[in-house]
């Protein structure tokens, strides 16, 4: 890899290489070498654990009052393929990542997020061996911090199912039922509109690309309507009234 690629990344992520061989490995892609041993993949499941290491750690520090159940919703936001590629994007990392000729036309926008997401634990593993685990705390906790204070506030890390099943079960007692209305598109390729019904009421239906996104979808439609969650000014659903209505 040219050494103008491996100084942008450097730059990136505002860390510099003893070993730049790692950060190379790191942007290497499985489709442009012959031997898989000698792409990122084996980085990125060593990333996929320090990420976490290090989101349990900032979880434990900032919340000293958070049960293990209520940190555990909050590092699975965290921890997910949506949120690792969003940060690859941010600091630009897909871009640097080095494809086969058949996903070189590909722009780094267009990329699946699980490419987007591999290469970000995949850096943050070359980090890792590179610098320890100083180095790869202060990489990753100022990319981390708005986004675990902010999945702490929401009072749902995107689980809006279960928000409505506590709802209903405080203010009905009873468990919301979802129904699958229809459903479109060839059997590897499915898409499914589904509704909720709870206290009496059957909520608007929506489209998802599976039963259990349109479910989530579903639930999130309940919620608005009920009075449970808004959208803030930053664009993020946050919890509004608890189950118990204060």
């Amino acid at each position: 890899m040219d050494h103008t690629t491996l100084r942008a990344a450097e730059s990136a992520i505002g860390y510099t290489f003893k070993r730049q061989e790692l950060l190379d490995l790191a942007l290497t892609h499985a489709s442009v070498s012959e031997d898989r041993l000698n792409s990122n993949e084996r980085l990125e499941f060593l990333g996929d654990a320090v990420l976490g290491l290090v989101v349990c750690e900032m979880l434990y520090e900032r919340f000293p009052n958070l049960l293990e159940g209520e940190m555990t919703k909050i590092k699975s936001t965290i921890v997910s393929r949506r949120t690792c590629a969003l940060i690859a994007s941010q600091l630009g990392l897909a871009s640097l990542l080095v494809l086969g000729k058949g996903m070189q036309s590909t722009r780094p926008e267009s990329l699946p997020p699980s490419l987007a997401a591999a290469v970000l634990e995949s850096v943050i593993a070359a980090v890792y061996l590179d610098g320890g685990c100083d180095a790869s705390r202060a990489f990753l906790r100022p990319l981390l911090i708005g986004l675990v204070d902010r999945a702490a506030e929401s009072g749902h890390q995107h689980n809006y199912k279960s928000v409505l099943q506590q709802h209903a079960q405080q203010a009905y007692d009873e468990t919301p039922t979802y129904k699958v209305l229809d459903e479109k598109g060839p059997d590897h390729a499915k898409c499914f509109k589904v509704c909720v019904e709870v206290g009496g009421r059957r909520f608007e239906p929506c489209w998802g690309q599976s039963k259990k996104q349109a479910e989530q979808e579903a639930a999130l439609i309940a919620l608005h309507e009920l009075g449970i969650v808004a959208h803030s000014g930053d664009g993020e659903v946050r919890v509004v009234k608890s189950a118990n209505g204060n």
